[in-house]
């Protein structure tokens, strides 16, 4: 049966962050295959004059509704300015059948609201690293308390790594979990047909510390004074003046090249047009970038956190600890070619076959079959 779908999010594509949150933009446009969805997001602009800003627009086929209300220096007001913002756009949205809420923070209570007043079933998609054990001290009690409020209220809790599932099950949720991973775009980010002239290393993220860029770039410099048959490109929607004054000390502008932002069809460019792509994270939970790379036919190199060994493997890619020298022999065994990795077109199918939009359409196609069939009969 097809239902009609609401997706709320703590995080979404807006004006003030064009990138954040784009992993749900992508599960609702995969559960648009077969689904009717509406996508409801409610941020603060400490800018604006008024006090609520609607900004309706069609985003890829799918109404898509911010709505922005005028931030304040006091959290409480803020909190009750973002749930004022949820239920007037709410009341502009189609009713939904069922709300398909993203990311355990204060926000999603208003999906506990709609099911507590309206009677309105929820399921809720976890992408949070700060759920994973390792930073689970970083949490406060509020959040914790904030979580289990929601997952108890949901349906179920869908994690997108088995990694976060097992973290999150050691929370005692006490909800129903199911993994349903992140999804790619297979059609954008199709097979390369052609290696680059040059072998090119690619780093693509928001350049925060966790990402480590800057110890990308220190290990370059150091495979260069051993190689000088590679470039690295390295950029993202991140401070990259602050990489481009750390290139110039180094003096390595001659094969260090940066970039800012892109749009997604330009990072699907530059993923074919590279020959290893490389995160270098201290921590990840499920990251989008490493199927992009695979599904444009590129191995990686990543570090062996959260949910990435789920991901990559010696059929396609290098997994390592965070160590300056083992990334080190990682890129040189790359230039190197000592490692064999399943052919571009093997790769593109493996991301095909597990990660495109058909099927992670087809596993929220189940859970919302299984939900409201187990809600109505409640």
């Amino acid at each position: 049966m097809r239902y009609k779908i609401l997706f709320l999010s703590s995080w979404f594509p807006n004006k003030l962050e064009p990138t954040n949150g784009n992993f749900v933009q992508r599960h609702a446009e995969s559960v648009s295959l077969l689904h009717d969805v509406e996508i409801l997001h409610a941020i603060g602009n400490h800018t604006q004059p008024k006090k609520f800003v609607f900004d309706d627009q069609q985003i890829n086929g799918i109404r898509t509704l911010i709505v922005y209300y005028k931030n304040s220096n006091n959290p409480l007001q803020n909190f009750l300015r973002r749930m004022i913002a949820y239920k007037k756009g709410f009341s502009i949205m189609n009713p939904p059948d069922l709300v398909h809420a993203n990311v355990m923070q204060k926000s999603m209570l208003f999906a506990v609201y709609l099911k507590l007043k309206l009677k309105i079933p929820f399921v809720v998609t976890e992408h949070w690293s700060g759920f994973l054990q390792m930073n689970r001290f970083k949490l406060s009690k509020s959040d914790l308390f904030i979580s289990k409020i929601i997952s108890k209220n949901s349906s179920a809790v869908l994690p997108v790594s088995n990694f976060l599932k097992r973290d999150l099950n050691d929370n005692t949720l006490n909800t129903k979990t199911e993994v349903v991973e992140n999804v790619v775009d297979t059609k954008l980010f199709k097979v390369k047909d052609s290696e680059p002239e040059v072998f090119t290393f690619l780093h693509i993220s928001n350049l925060i510390q966790l990402k480590n860029p800057e110890k990308i770039i220190n290990v370059a410099v150091l495979l260069s004074k051993e190689f000088n048959n590679f470039e690295l490109h390295i950029g993202g929607d991140g401070d990259v003046e602050k990489l481009n004054e750390f290139i110039r000390k180094a003096k390595a502008e001659s094969f260090i090249k940066t970039f800012g932002t892109l749009e997604l069809y330009e990072v699907a460019v530059k993923m074919r047009s590279s020959s290893c792509f490389i995160l270098f994270s201290d921590y990840e939970n499920f990251p989008c970038v490493l199927l992009e790379s695979l599904s444009s036919g590129t191995p990686a190199i990543a570090t062996k956190v959260g949910g990435i060994p789920e991901i990559i493997n010696a059929s396609n890619g290098i997994l390592i600890s965070n160590s300056d020298l083992e990334l080190y022999n990682a890129m040189k065994d790359m230039l190197l070619q000592n490692s064999t990795f399943k052919s571009p077109a093997d790769l593109h199918q493996s991301v095909e076959d597990r990660f495109s939009k058909q099927v992670i359409a087809e596993k929220f196609d189940k859970i919302y079959q299984e939900t409201m069939q187990e809600f109505q009969a409640s």
